[in-house]
């Protein structure tokens, strides 16, 4: 464009943006520094409501950043995790992070994630397929929402540590572990009620682990709620994780493949879950909550 041209637009910004000739020269110096912008969405997992289920930011990339950027990123987040995922031909490469590490598996990060490509970023796709730490994960997209596929991990009887035994109000009937503690308690009201002394809790780290609390529910199969210890984020609302260690537990207890849960968090959860042996399903719904960009200079 000519020079004339140049001045007659700034001319129009300016009376119809009412900043002075300074302040727009100063705008656009400070996208200048900017070196990149990264879109960034934030979904709530296993509800059909936002204000409720577990909140989730996913994050596209074209290339992977450095793991530390990336940590940065889910800190300032402030959620519990945060997705990445980088699109290789037929797959996705998904990444996992809290505030606080990246995580081995995370269900409703995963949920969050196709969620944003089903309905946002492709849209007529039936079927997710992640590659991920914990091998690869299948999305099933129908009308209904989204079904996880998901490895088995049956948890084995297992002893209770004492930062652990000393924090909980209520004493659970049986401990089983796999990567989580798995408690066992009498009922889904002990569950409501349970709580947790972070003065004892905090001194044990269980790396990528946590603390599921579960008891046969009063009106779904099972009821649970999780807990991570030395985290910024005591109690995970929705994890869809630990029910790769739930199902095998509940439809061997209550001796049926397909069972219903909710997870009692304040913002509460709901899930339908397959058991299939070597494999779990985990299905649920997602609503996006907001859309943005992230400025990194």
């Amino acid at each position: 464009r000519s020079r004339k041209q140049q001045d007659k637009r700034r001319q129009i910004f300016i009376e119809w943006s009412g900043w002075t000739f300074r302040e727009i020269s100063r705008y656009y110096r400070k996208l200048i520094k900017i070196k990149m912008k990264l879109k960034i969405y934030q979904v709530d997992a296993f509800t059909n409501t936002i204000f409720s289920g577990n909140p989730a930011c996913v994050v596209p990339l074209e290339k992977w950043l450095p793991a530390e950027l990336l940590l940065n990123i889910a800190k300032e987040n402030a959620v519990a995790e945060t997705a990445f995922f980088i699109k290789e031909k037929d797959t996705y490469h998904l990444r996992w992070f809290t505030p606080e590490v990246e995580m081995d598996l995370c269900g409703h990060a995963t949920l969050a994630a196709a969620h944003v490509i089903a309905s946002i970023l492709v849209k007529s796709a039936s079927e997710i397929i992640f590659e991920t730490l914990s091998g690869k994960l299948n999305v099933q997209v129908n009308a209904e929402g989204y079904t996880l596929n998901f490895p088995s991990r049956k948890p084995i009887p297992s002893e209770l540590p004492k930062e652990i035994k000393m924090a909980l109000s209520i004493q659970p009937q049986k401990v089983y572990k796999d990567r989580d503690f798995m408690l066992v308690f009498k009922n889904e009201e002990e569950i409501k009620n349970l709580k947790i002394d972070r003065t004892y809790f905090d001194r044990i780290n269980l790396g990528t682990g946590g603390v599921i609390a579960t008891a046969k529910g009063s009106v779904s199969d099972f009821v649970s709620r999780f807990f991570t210890p030395q985290a910024s984020i005591l109690e995970d609302p929705v994890t869809g994780s630990a029910h790769c260690t739930l199902i095998p537990y509940w439809s061997e207890q209550l001796q049926k493949k397909t069972l219903s849960a909710v997870q009692l968090s304040e913002r509460k959860g709901i899930l339908n879950c397959e058991d299939l042996g070597d494999r779990v399903l985990i299905s649920g719904n997602a609503r996006t909550y907001l859309i943005g960009d992230i400025f990194i200079k």
